[in-house]
């Protein structure tokens, strides 16, 4: 079975991601302004100039994240991608989504899995495989922590599909 949970995750993630590159600029100037108050000495300035490239890092990092999201999401067919923005980004409801596209529940699922996939297959063909974004993200704890939770679900659903096969049995 393919695991989606990368692609999940990001999607999810995604309308943060500007946010908090906004927040690291101003914790940036803040650390910077004040360092100028403070009176640093040498080996203060050389921590405060590390600490300003670590954020800055971090903000390069969730930007190339929200730039692979649009690209992934524009290589898509529109109906694909615009299940992936109402379920993912907008929070809408299965049944909502599926409602406004006219979709049976069984149709919406199927189209909303193969969304999935193909935005997985795009991130992949972009240079992000499953192994890439998990090194490249491993920094990010809070994306980390979302992807975690995708993981556990994943895991309970299957726990919970699995007992009930074998009480059938």
């Amino acid at each position: 079975m393919k695991s989606n949970l990368w692609g999940k995750t990001i999607l999810t993630v995604y309308k943060y991601l500007e946010r908090i590159a906004g927040s690291i600029d101003k914790l940036v100037e803040r650390q910077a302004l004040n360092s100028y108050y403070s009176g640093f000495k040498n080996d203060g300035v050389l921590d405060l100039a590390d600490k300003i490239i670590e954020l800055s890092e971090r903000k390069v990092k969730l930007i190339n994240v929200k730039v692979l999201t649009e690209k992934a999401l524009e290589k898509m067919e529109e109906v694909s991608a615009q299940l992936l923005i109402e379920k993912y980004i907008d929070g809408d409801k299965g049944e909502v989504i599926a409602e406004r596209h006219n979709f049976p529940m069984r149709t919406y699922f199927r189209r909303q899995l193969q969304a999935e996939d193909a935005f997985c297959a795009y991130l992949a063909l972009l240079g992000f495989s499953e192994e890439k974004l998990n090194k490249y993200l491993s920094g990010e704890n809070w994306i980390v922590e979302v992807y975690n939770n995708f993981k556990t679900k994943e895991l309970n659903e299957i726990t919970v599909f699995m007992d009930e096969k074998v009480a059938n049995f």
